[in-house]
């Protein structure tokens, strides 16, 4: 039987309205996510959980730096979904059928959250995940107990980061289902053993093992490996197992930043190519391998594995082999170690070296023939060592045909000889900086000799009084650094090289008002530390793009000139002068130009006879605004006249009606008491 009537009308109405608010309630309110192709970016959103209503073909969701704590179950309904980033929020649980719906990821970015609260429920979750190529877990506060529970059944991942946890010991049940791993990111964590860790995984490639804490890296079997980051730890010993005669794929070992005391016993048969060693204290000691003048020194040393008891390593310390194979090297940073000189033979057995980089050493001598430098070398860095000499032949010169960057700064070096600057068709830069450096004479016979390829030349501090005219004949230098020779004189040679000059370092070499009209090309200029009043002229007809005025006696730059090189530079260097705040429109000018820049601009400061100011600043200036004179000094002037006015006041005052003051003061002050 039908009911009909207002009642009927009224229910409805009311079935209607609860049909319309029911969604609105139960479901979260779709985010504001751009979408891009098949790509949703949500990052920043603040969202506390996965948006819905996003298209079912989303391929990606970056979810980075929002509030989501928890990943339900069935949270995810985009069954195309292979890539997913969660970075940067306040994970800490993943249910066990949070991918349910995404069996098709590939890519999980989990970093920097809390996944140490729950970690036995997401291992749960990441279980199911059988096509997982690459995940993200770091800066997690994970442990390696945490780490290996999460990283269970993952067959089918290849690269997997836990940087930035509190992984302290590795075994071999760390990584035990991890067959197809290829690349490994283990830095910045509390490492400090490692025991056979990586045997179940065959296929790795990469390791990044860098700012741990390990002490030293023993026994290197990894055939496979192709670059192995353990810079930044303790390590005092790296050697790799020597009996292995298979070709070690390993082509980058970087070793920096730790305490190695030998040159690393690397593998016998290898494709080793870059070297990274700097910042460590290794040195050889060939020498100490001589029965007369050390009798008692031993010369091998035994390891022994401490734990299983069952195996020695014996390393022979003075023997030549202990290097293994170098023979395709190409790149040796040696930087900031203590080495005094190359063993025997050393350098020869590296015929690819292409780059040696020594700074920071104690070498004395370097005697380039025999050493035996391979012809692909290109850049040779010996600066910062006790060099007081440099010796090659002409074979030898003739084999460096591809000698590119010399760098022999900051040694003991004195004039310059037949042997030192020698003929190198390719070489185009040299730094003999702080050396004992003479120039040559053209007519002398130590002339230069590296003529045409020779671009750059750095001659900072070495003492140069003078520079002898035609110093420069045949060269065409496009970079030429003569600062830090105070009182040099004869710049008018640096005229030679006017028309290929781009960069001229003059800085505190006492230089006056040098008419640069003619370097026409040039871009960069230093005339620091010069003590100059006011801007040489010649400047503004220059293309500069970089100018360096810093610590002169400039007060100001007019208004002329300031508009000029504004137009021009883009780069200006002014600190460390005593600039007048009342003459500072020059600043305005530049600060008003976007295109320059003004290194150290909070630091420039002015002075008005107060006391100094940051030119940045104007409203703390006092100055007349028409021509630009400081209010101080009507101050000084008005002052003492106002003192003498009320002093010849106060005394007519006191001489000429004493009585009348006297009487005044009674009238107003001594009143009879009312007793």
């Amino acid at each position: 039987m039908s009911v009909h009537g207002p009642a009927s009308i009224l229910f409805c109405l009311l079935l209607s309205m609860l049909t319309i608010l029911t969604p609105a309630s139960s479901h979260p309110p779709r985010s504001q996510c751009k979408l891009t192709q098949r790509t949703a970016l949500c990052n920043n959103s603040n969202l506390t959980s996965v948006p819905v209503g996003l298209p079912a073909s989303t391929e990606e969701l970056q979810l980075n730096d929002n509030l989501i704590k928890t990943l339900h179950d069935n949270s995810l309904h985009y069954p195309s979904l292979t890539t997913l980033s969660l970075a940067c929020n306040h994970l800490e649980k993943l249910h066990a059928n949070t991918f349910q719906h995404s069996k098709l990821l590939k890519g999980l970015n989990l970093a920097n959250n809390n996944l140490d609260v729950s970690y036995l429920e997401t291992s749960s979750a990441l279980k199911t995940l059988r096509h997982l190529k690459s995940l993200d877990l770091s800066v997690n506060k994970l442990d390696e107990e945490m780490t290996a529970v999460l990283l269970q059944n993952l067959t089918s991942l290849e690269y997997l980061n836990l940087s930035g946890n509190l992984l302290r010991r590795l075994d071999e049940s760390s990584f035990r289902d991890l067959q197809q791993l290829k690349e490994l990111d283990l830095q910045r964590n509390l490492l400090f053993e490692i025991d056979n860790a990586f045997d179940n995984t065959p296929r790795l490639q990469r390791l990044n093992l860098a700012l741990n804490y390990l002490p030293c890296l023993m026994d290197f079997h990894m055939t496979q490996l192709v670059v192995l980051n353990a810079s930044h730890n303790f390590i005092e010993w790296f050697i790799s197992r020597q009996e292995i005669n298979d070709t070690f794929q390993l082509e980058t070992l970087d070793l920096s930043d730790n305490n190695l005391l030998f040159f690393p016993f690397l593998p016998t048969v290898s494709r080793l190519r870059n070297l990274y060693l700097s910042h460590n204290i290794v040195s050889f000691y060939e020498h100490l391998d001589d029965n007369v003048t050390f009798p008692n020194l031993t010369a091998t040393v035994k390891f022994y594995n401490l734990r299983k008891n069952t195996e020695n390593i014996t390393a022979k310390l003075w023997d030549d082999s202990l290097h293994g194979d170098i023979s395709s090297v190409e790149i040796l940073d040696l930087r900031a170690n203590q080495l005094q000189y190359f063993p025997h033979g050393f350098i020869h057995k590296m015929p690819s070296l292409s780059r040696l980089r020594m700074c920071t050493n104690c070498l004395e001598s370097l005697n380039l023939t025999s050493e035996q430098f391979s012809g692909n070398l290109y850049e040779l860095d010996v600066s910062n060592n006790r060099l007081k000499e440099i010796v090659a032949n002409d074979v030898t010169l003739r084999t460096l045909s591809n000698l590119t960057y010399v760098n022999l700064s900051m040694n003991e070096l004195d004039c310059l000889s037949s042997g030192l600057f020698f003929p190198l068709p390719s070489l185009r830069s040299v730094d003999l900086s702080y050396n004992n450096i003479c120039l040559p004479q053209a007519n002398s016979g130590l002339a230069w000799k590296v003529t045409a390829s020779l671009r750059k030349l750095y001659l900072k501090g070495c003492h140069l009084a003078r520079i002898p005219p035609f110093a420069f004949s045949g060269l065409s230098l496009t970079h030429l650094e003569l600062s830090e020779n105070p009182g040099l004189r004869g710049q008018e040679s640096i005229k030679i090289l006017s028309r290929t000059l781009n960069h001229l370092g003059l800085g505190n070499t006492h230089v006056g008002d040098l008419d640069f009209r003619d370097f026409v090309n040039l871009k960069s200029l230093n005339i620091s530390c010069n003590s100059l009043a006011h801007l040489p002229a010649s400047i503004l007809s220059l293309d500069l793009k970089e100018l360096d005025l810093r610590e002169n006696k400039l007060t100001t730059i007019p208004s002329d000139q300031a508009n000029t090189l504004a137009s021009k530079l883009h780069t200006v260097f002014l600190t460390g002068n005593p600039f007048n705040c009342c003459q500072s429109e020059w600043f305005r000018t530049f600060e008003a130009t976007k295109t320059i820049h003004m290194v150290g601009q909070s630091d420039i400061e002015c002075m008005d006879l107060s006391r100094t100011h940051s030119i940045r600043r104007p409203q703390t200036f006092f100055c007349h605004e028409e021509y630009g004179e400081s209010i101080f000094w009507y101050i000084l002037l008005f002052v003492p006249l106002c003192i003498c006015f009320v002093v010849i006041s106060m005394t007519v005052l006191c001489t000429v009606k004493p009585k009348v003051i006297q009487r005044s003061i009674k009238k107003k002050y001594l009143k009879p008491t009312s007793y």
